[in-house]
């Protein structure tokens, strides 16, 4: 009986033991507060069944970090002074970065780039996923294992992670901004924020996941976004032999540093990761930790709306960890940064005659960096109408066909104007490259130089700057002006403007001009030299492709009025509305007056809502479910719809 009789002692001097350890714990095993138990949080710590939580040798997956940095349930962690949850694990898993890994166009891209030169599959696999596959690709290189390829990332956790927090995060501060093309260099256990060392409890995510945080203010001014956003790679020539030319693929990086931006906080986090002043605590569970401000939310949006709505779609069969609401407020704050944050546009009637009139289209670019700017398939491009006094066409330049091609695009490329005078010419702002024959091609192993880059220009920007030969302006002729260039003719101006003059064939009566700026990230020709072959990954994304709405985001517009003897007439705009997306459900519209408003939620019914006559327009109070709804707003025959996200 004595062996018997001994057993529960034993556990209870286990049990004794380990009560005495737990309350020896530091502040790092303090919780606060929280659902969890102090073994919960030792041995697991997710709040989020839908990320992976995965260790690799040297990194870890969103899921690990969204178990502190995710959704507080209590409402304490991750909260804005207004009660709005800002945690960054659901704020970056509905955007292109968090997907990059399982973007279909990228997927079906590097097929095709593959296909066209089978015997660089592994240097062209490399290239690509160095970035899009950033954890993936890197641990595979930091152990000293085989080559990260296509076919492995297929099944590899922390690849399919896209790029996460440990992307960014863990990188060396020396050597970020200094190294590009993928090459990305990492601290091993050493993660950077933005936050003084003294000021952030090391102790808990020591504990937790093994790091060690400190301030790094490679964080701060962007030089972790230069690795990836700046990319050069070799040519080849159609045999698929390479010349020993290089081409710049994507300059991102080295355009703002040839703006007025560069060296200031309007950085890349400035518009990407916008900061606000409240004091956010940074960890689940642990309510003694103090406040920090500013808090940068990891919004990541850019302009990239077609391709968000793709993955909205897709996202079971692309198994994107974020649902639709998720998605929805990206595409929202997508559509804002693009539309508030890009390009100011303006129309002006110049003068008229009944046989023409003379209209300047002049558009400033706002951004740090070329618009559009990255991968170049991205275009963005000018529609200008002009209309007599029934609104009858009079003429019009630049719009879209039924299959969301510019109408009078020529065979292999539009050149760039400064004067239109047909129908038949558009002004179309694009990359577009060119192979070691200088043809058109859309293979970036081919590109050799390119052929036009009649982008938008940032302020500030130079010919004479030591970035320039990355950021080359091609195709734009000498007698142009305007572009990047004011009324005395210096540069530096972040600009165009577009000179157009409309026959009017003899009509002498009242005009108006409109004027539209449409984006298209993946813009139909662009696509068809990939389509013209077969892949699975090319047959997937042409499925997904043809199967969306493949209308033009608009970016501005713009318009202005001349009666018969020269009167102007300011066109009536629709009102504009904010917060979007709204925490309370309470959006104003501002200069409502007249204005009819109706909301209809994502299904097409129309929902009550509730009018309240503010300061500065009027408040709407949307529905309490939360969700999409469309706000529709009509004036003086102009109609606007909005999508509003309530969180």
């Amino acid at each position: 009986m004595g062996p018997y009789r001994s057993r529960p002692a034993l556990v209870l001097l286990a049990l004794t033991g380990m009560v005495l350890l737990f309350t020896a714990w530091t502040d790092a095993t303090r919780p606060g507060h929280g659902p969890h138990s102090d073994l919960d949080l030792l041995v697991y710590r997710s709040a989020d069944p839908d990320l992976v939580v995965m260790y690799s040798s040297y990194f870890a997956t969103a899921g690990r970090c969204a178990g502190c940095h995710g959704h507080d349930s209590t409402a304490l962690a991750s909260v804005d002074a207004s009660g709005r949850d800002v945690n960054v694990a659901d704020d970056w898993r509905s955007t292109m970065m968090a997907n990059s890994a399982r973007d279909p166009f990228f997927r079906a891209k590097l097929e095709h780039e593959v296909l066209v030169n089978p015997g660089h599959q592994g240097a062209i696999e490399g290239k690509c996923l160095s970035c899009h596959a950033p954890l993936g690709f890197h641990e595979q290189r930091m152990l000293g294992g085989p080559a990260f390829t296509a076919a492995m990332l297929d099944t590899s956790t922390i690849g399919l992670d896209g790029v996460s927090c440990t992307s960014c995060h863990m990188q060396n501060p020396d050597s970020a901004g200094n190294y590009f093309g993928g090459d990305l260099h990492f601290d091993s256990a050493q993660v950077y924020g933005p936050y003084a060392d003294d000021e952030i409890n090391a102790a808990i995510m020591q504990f937790f996941v093994g790091f060690t945080p400190q301030q790094g203010q490679h964080i701060l001014d962007g030089r972790t976004c230069a690795g990836c956003h700046t990319l050069i790679t070799g040519t080849l020539d159609l045999q698929g032999n390479a010349t020993g030319d290089e081409f710049v693929e994507q300059a991102t990086w080295h355009e703002w540093k040839n703006s007025d931006y560069y060296g200031t906080n309007l950085n890349c986090r400035g518009c990407h990761m916008p900061r606000i002043n409240d004091s956010i605590i940074l960890a689940s569970d642990y309510a003694f930790l103090p406040g920090h401000t500013p808090f940068g939310l990891h919004h990541l949006a850019g302009g990239n709306v077609f391709m968000l709505e793709l993955m909205k779609q897709y996202r079971t069969e692309l198994g994107i960890p974020a649902n639709d609401t998720q998605f929805d407020s990206t595409i929202v704050r997508t559509l804002d940064n693009l539309q508030r944050r890009t390009l100011e546009l303006d129309v002006t009637i110049v003068d008229r005659t009944s046989d023409t009139a003379w209209v300047d289209v002049t558009l400033y670019n706002l951004t740090g960096h070329k618009f559009p700017s990255g991968y170049p398939s991205r275009r963005a491009f000018v529609e200008l109408d002009v209309l007599d006094a029934n609104g009858d066409t009079l003429f019009h330049s630049g719009r879209f066909d039924s299959d969301f091609e510019v109408e009078g695009h020529d065979a292999d490329m539009e050149a760039h104007h400064d004067v239109i005078r047909s129908e038949d010419e558009a002004q179309i702002y694009e990359m577009v490259m060119g192979d070691v024959n200088d043809n058109v091609t859309t293979v970036l192993e081919r590109a050799k130089t390119p052929l036009k880059d009649n982008r938008l220009v940032p302020s500030g920007f130079s010919t004479s700057h030591s970035s320039y030969d990355t950021t080359l302006i091609a195709g734009v002729p000498a007698t142009d002006l305007d572009f990047n260039r004011d009324a005395l003719g210096m540069e530096g101006e972040g600009g165009d403007k577009v000179h157009y003059h409309a026959p009017l064939n003899g009509y002498g009566g009242a005009i108006s001009v409109k004027a539209h700026v449409w984006y298209q990230p993946v813009p139909p020709r662009w696509n068809a030299e990939m389509f013209s072959m077969n892949g699975p990954r090319i047959d997937t994304f042409r499925t997904m492709y043809d199967n969306m709405d493949g209308t033009p985001t608009l970016v501005a517009q713009d318009s202005a009025a001349l009666g018969p003897v020269g009167i102007s007439e300011a066109t009536n705009a629709t009102p504009a509305l904010f917060p979007n997306p709204t925490g309370d459900g309470f959006i104003t519209v501002i200069d409502a007056r007249d204005a009819v408003v109706e909301v209809f939620d994502a299904s097409g019914r129309r929902v009550a809502v509730t009018l309240q006559r503010a300061s500065n327009g009027t408040r709407i109070g949307l529905p309490a479910v939360k969700g999409t709804y469309l706000v529709v707003l009509r004036r003086n025959g102009l109609e606007r719809i909005q999508r509003v996200v309530r969180e």
